[in-house]
């Protein structure tokens, strides 16, 4: 009887919750307007660009307030938490790597907000703690983004963000005392740590108003040389680029350090590369490869050449070496030629060079010889992802990870001479993979293209057409999605959901042919390949348009921005994360701008008629039947700054005219989602399954 009062209880709520409309607070809009090659374009919104005003403020308050209120009417919100926080509380570990005679290894032993560095000497059967984040900051919210140890083994150089911000602050510790050097880097973006001699290169912006550093926009990107123990002040100008503000560069040495490489870029994809011997003085460089159009990527200096990997002249990526005495890419020699396979990460260890390949999305390892000879093919635990090998130059052991939709992340060892893969390190998570399974499928989008996509449920699961579906997708900057364990999707699998993944045009899936068929004009091939994924599930019974979620953040959130604009039809909730919005004005923020090489940029007339065509806040109109949304941005994400999501659900709202809640979660000291700490990972996590189950009419016990 008990039980029978407590399940009517949630069907009357959840009857109230679902026909009561939310009331939204008031939204300003102004008379802005912008004149497009004679296409006036209305936005009424602009004012919230502005993050420091006290309007944005008050706005944000009031939006979140307002979505608090409905979140915790979900009848099963903490359960959901709890549950989270159950499974997310078992021990991760990194691979652990040595130099010298340290070995290091990040672990989080389940609910710390940020993993610790361990570090042990190779005399001693004990290790320390090196460095713990969560000590950087009272709430957790400081994380590493980055670290380099000297070429002597005596210091600990890494990068700190804070609240998720794309800004570092670069930090030195000597590794024998544990003690922090004075030396503070700050104002580093899109920087590496290149040590040499008594310091080390790495790159940044000089900021002029400090109040604007999340929003404004990245223009002269500079690299500079520290010697430790002076002042930032002091620091040595190595390169820049004064004719053009809209270049990042990036400088690395070999393992020698007798070289050092810089690249320049344009964009997210493409690069130049130059190198000169090693050097603090501000010398010549010596060109290898120029323009923006292909990737160029040292991968190692061997007998006097560097092996590179490049996409130029091979869409699915080849290997070559240049000899340092004639150094142009046009003179490289084939190491190992262009397969039908994508060719990806690249690791000399042990002499021999351990290769991986990406074969209808999952991960492949072969061993070659230094002249390009396959030798042999190294077996792993299944369909799923692997990380880059990490070993030693002369030792024939290597560790690598491997993780599926069903596999949390384990470690293991690798010995080349015996031809062995053993376990290494496994987790032990409140998780039984067995009850699971994970198929791949392929379809056929609009245009006829076959496109893969990755389905994990139940084993016992009937295709009635009422199972519920979370969609997820991507489909941009050459980034493939690759198998991989998400804990947050467990909830879902447990109540009966299938969690799809579909492998979009635009990423790097197959080759560049596959990325280019997704930007620019091409864009819509994107949107096209998602909604297709929805219609095949239902087509093939494994659910209906009342039971589909779709979700993706940052270029993810622009695709499920554009396909609820597109077909609010096809989908019943919809979880636009970070996502770019505003295809008009996206290039006028931050690092925006090196996105017009997959987007193209409204200054041209030509590109801002495909863009203006499906940007998601320009292309939502009144209806009834937008999907349940709930938007998720941060105050501190300065790669895609959050006026995109507020300027997107303000015209939601005011679009809207259904029952369907559209709400916006504006999380604080938090950025664009890289080293979000443990406990906000969890609250986010619970807010937007409690939110997607509910109006799906999913229950959660």
């Amino acid at each position: 009887m008990k039980n029978l009062i407590s399940i009517m209880a949630i069907i009357m709520l959840s009857t109230n919750l679902f026909s009561q409309k939310v009331k939204y607070p008031e939204t300003m809009r102004s008379n802005q307007s912008d004149d497009y090659f004679g296409t006036i374009v209305n936005d009424p919104y602009r004012w919230l660009e502005d993050e420091n005003s006290a309007e944005t403020k008050d706005w944000v308050e009031k939006q979140n307030k307002v979505t608090n209120e409905y979140l915790s009417q979900i009848p099963f919100r903490e359960a959901v938490k709890n549950k989270l926080e159950n499974i997310w509380n078992y021990e991760k570990s990194g691979i652990p790597f040595t130099k010298g005679p340290w070995t290091f290894c990040f672990r989080n032993s389940g609910m710390q907000n940020q993993s610790i560095l361990y570090v042990r000497h190779k005399k001693s059967d004990t290790e320390k703690i090196l460095l713990d984040p969560n000590k950087l900051s009272e709430d957790g919210t400081t994380s590493i983004s980055g670290y380099s140890i000297s070429k002597d083994n005596k210091y600990f150089a890494f990068r700190s963000s804070k609240g998720g911000s794309d800004w570092n602050e670069i930090q030195v510790i000597n590794i024998k005392t544990g003690e922090f050097l004075p030396d503070k880097i700050k104002w580093t973006k899109f920087s590496g740590i290149a040590w040499y001699k008594n310091g080390f290169f790495y790159s940044g912006y000089e900021i002029e108003d400090e109040a604007k550093a999340l929003s404004s926009k990245n223009e002269y990107h500079k690299v500079f040389y520290h010697k430790l123990g002076t002042a930032q002040s002091e620091d040595i100008l190595i390169y820049e680029n004064k004719d053009f503000p809209l270049r990042n560069h990036y400088l690395f040495l070999d393992k020698k350090q007798k070289y050092m490489f810089l690249t320049e870029s344009e964009g997210t994809s493409g690069n130049s590369l130059w190198f000169r011997r090693a050097s603090i003085s501000n010398g010549e460089w010596t060109k290898i490869a120029d323009g923006f159009e292909y990737e160029y990527g040292h991968i190692a200096t061997i007998k006097n050449k560097f092996y590179i990997r490049t996409n130029d002249g091979a869409e699915n990526n080849k290997l070559v070496s240049v000899d340092i005495k004639n150094p142009s890419i046009k003179n490289s020699t084939i190491i190992i030629p262009e397969t039908e396979n994508v060719l990806g990460s690249i690791s000399l260890i042990n002499k021999k060079l351990i290769v991986n390949y990406l074969k209808d999305v999952y991960d492949h390892l072969y061993i070659y010889d230094v002249s390009g000879k396959l030798e042999k093919e190294i077996t792993l635990p299944g369909i799923g992802s692997i990380s880059s090998p990490v070993g030693k130059k002369n030792d024939p052991n290597f560790l690598f990870s491997f993780t599926s939709y069903t596999t949390p992340s384990s470690i293991y060892k690798y010995n080349m001479k015996e031809d062995k893969t053993e376990l290494y390190w496994q987790p032990k998570i409140n998780f039984n993979p067995e009850e699971y399974i994970t198929e791949q499928v392929f379809f056929n989008s609009k245009d006829g293209t076959k496109i893969p996509m990755f389905l994990t449920h139940k084993k016992d699961i009937k295709l009635d057409g009422n199972n519920p579906v979370l969609l997820y997708g991507y489909g941009g900057f050459n980034i493939s999605l690759t198998p991989g364990f998400r804990l947050t999707a467990i909830p879902f699998l447990e109540a009966g959901g299938i969690y799809a993944v579909a492998n979009l045009r635009g990423g790097g899936e197959y080759g560049r042919k596959w990325h280019l068929a997704g930007t620019k004009e091409n864009k819509q091939n994107v949107f096209d390949d998602f909604i297709s994924a929805a219609e095949y599930l239902i087509e093939k019974k494994y659910t209906n348009f009342s039971k589909i979620a779709i979700q993706g953040g940052s270029n993810g959130g622009l695709l499920v921005g554009a396909c609820m604009a597109q077909r609010p039809d096809l989908f019943k909730v919809a979880l636009p994360a970070v996502g770019v919005m505003d295809m008009l004005r996206f290039h006028k923020f931050t690092i925006g701008w090196a996105w017009t090489g997959d987007y193209g940029s409204s200054d041209n007339e030509a590109d801002f008629k495909y863009l203006y065509k499906y940007s998601p806040l320009h292309n939502l109109k009144p209806a009834n039947n937008y999907p349940a949304t709930l938007v998720t941005t941060a105050d501190h994400d300065d790669r895609v700054v959050p006026a995109h999501s507020y300027k997107f659900i303000s015209e939601l709202q005011h679009a809207n005219k259904g029952a369907n809640p559209t709400l916006i979660r504006i999380e604080t000291m938090s950025g664009h989602g890289a080293g979000k700490p443990t406990s906000k990972q969890i609250e986010e996590a619970t807010d937007v399954l409690s939110f997607m189950m509910y109006n799906l009419g999913m229950n959660y016990r």
